[in-house]
């Protein structure tokens, strides 16, 4: 008897099994391949989420405005030019702009480092990636490698805004702790040092024209207070 009892075991717990594993796939569905794949951290977010128009261009960065509640500003000058700029541009809101100039942050000082003109071309105006090209074509000649390692952004606050003919511009100040070491041919550190972290004060400003349909922010200038 203690066999059947054994038997009749096994069959129910086959049994529950079968169940769970039934359960599972209908709570959390099934891959097949084709699912949407996650948002760029510098896609932008409309309040549909429908098809941008920019769909396909690898060249496309917009720092993101996603829906949120609506912001109160404060009763000061720069208060009231982020409000400017929330009407002219109703999808701009002070976190989704932060959130994405950090993301935008952490790519430019990456791809400055790698000498990734591709990135920096679709980050940067036309002034600001001149200059950071020239300054790798110099690190190039001489043979050097730059290393730089984020370690993590402290801050980044908005110190001042403008809305001037339809263009937005918007100055963040980031605090970062970074590891900077500059190489020659031989692996030789000539600037900086690897096993140090410096605290990095950079104040980046980055601006779009409202009028058009762009969703792109590109960094205008560039100042360091350290």
């Amino acid at each position: 008897m203690s066999g059947g009892f054994e038997y009749f075991d096994i069959i129910l717990f086959a049994m529950i099994a079968a169940f769970l594993v039934y359960r599972l796939g209908s709570v959390l569905g099934k891959r097949t391949g084709h699912e949407r794949q996650g948002r760029s951290p510098l896609e932008p977010v409309s309040s549909n989420d429908g098809p941008s128009s920019d769909a396909g261009n690898d060249n496309v960065v917009a720092i993101p405005t996603r829906d949120e509640p609506a912001e109160e500003e404060p009763d000061t000058p720069l208060g009231a030019s982020i409000t400017q700029i929330k009407l002219a541009d109703p999808s701009f809101t002070r976190k989704g702009f932060l959130d994405g100039a950090r993301s935008a942050f952490e790519m430019i000082i990456t791809a400055f480092a790698l000498g990734d003109m591709k990135t920096l071309r679709s980050l940067l105006s036309k002034e600001v990636y001149d200059n950071f090209a020239e300054a790798i074509r110099v690190r190039e000649r001489a043979s050097q490698t730059k290393e730089t390692t984020l370690v993590g952004i402290d801050s980044a606050e908005i110190l001042e805004a403008a809305l001037d003919d339809g263009t937005a511009s918007v100055t963040v100040k980031y605090v970062s702790e970074q590891v900077n070491a500059t190489r020659s041919e031989d692996g030789a550190v000539v600037d900086g040092d690897p096993n140090a972290i410096e605290k990095v004060t950079d104040i980046w400003t980055f601006a779009r024209n409202t009028k058009t349909s762009d969703p792109n922010w590109s960094l205008v200038a560039t100042r360091s207070s350290n």
